[in-house]
């Protein structure tokens, strides 16, 4: 009972991530499976994967439904970062996992960092093509290193890289992370990991409602504070990791 439990308050906290900031489900999701739900690192990388494609599209549909999805933009991210995501990923398998973890926290507080000292732009009038496929390549094949949707990346780079609006660039940023999971997933469709779907049901039920309250937390939030909020949850996350792994 007490694992049910913390499978549902685990997945409304995801859930509320990914709908408010359009990022942190992997963030979120892989460390709740394995520390509070018991999973081994296989299997959270496969249950979050499915978690988070799911809760992506319920909270992507929410925040078009509001006009706040660039689809352009997100598309050619997706599509410029399939690619390297494939190759990155065989390439990650080779490398230790400290090491990638450690990439992953310093890229992170990078992000972080950047989005707390920069201002939210103002919208961009045109999304430059070359610019949007270097990003999304360069983010996909981030995305391949380090196992995750991309959001927490995603958000940045459409927020500095190509000037869009912080509430545009968080559902904007779910084409990517739904795109990139599911070549992750579909990666992963050959192994023989086995999923406790009796703990992933639950964590998914209350991640899909979290994507809708958090798509209404995000419309009653001013751009600028979301994007604070982004950036300290991001180099919170970047910190703990980073501790981590050198103890």
């Amino acid at each position: 009972m007490t694992a049910l439990v913390l499978a549902l308050l685990a997945g409304a906290l995801v859930g509320l991530a990914l709908g408010a900031l359009g990022a942190g489900g992997s963030i979120l999701t892989v460390p709740a499976l394995i520390y509070l739900l018991g999973f081994t690192p296989a299997a959270a990388a496969t249950g979050s994967l499915v978690i988070v494609i799911v809760t992506s599209v319920t909270a992507l549909v929410a925040h078009a439904r509001a006009g706040a999805v660039r689809w352009r933009a997100g598309l050619l991210f997706a599509a410029a970062g399939l690619l390297p995501a494939a190759v990155a990923g065989v390439l990650a398998a080779r490398l230790p996992a400290a090491l990638l973890t450690l990439m992953f926290a310093a890229l992170a507080a990078l992000a972080a960092v950047r989005m707390l000292r920069r201002r939210t732009p103002q919208q961009a009038a045109t999304v430059s093509t070359g610019r949007a496929a270097t990003a999304g390549a360069a983010l996909g094949a981030v995305t391949g290193f380090l196992g995750v949707g991309g959001g927490f990346l995603a958000v940045p780079a459409l927020v500095t890289v190509l000037a869009v609006p912080m509430r545009a660039a968080v559902g904007t940023s779910l084409l990517v992370i739904v795109a990139n999971a599911l070549v992750a997933l579909a990666a992963r469709a050959q192994s023989a990991v086995q999923l406790d779907w009796a703990l992933v049901m639950p964590f998914l039920a209350t991640a899909v409602l979290g994507a809708w309250d958090g798509r209404r937390l995000a419309a009653k939030v001013s751009p600028a504070a979301l994007q604070r909020a982004f950036g300290t949850v991001l180099l919170t996350i970047a910190l703990a990791m980073g501790v981590g792994v050198v103890r």
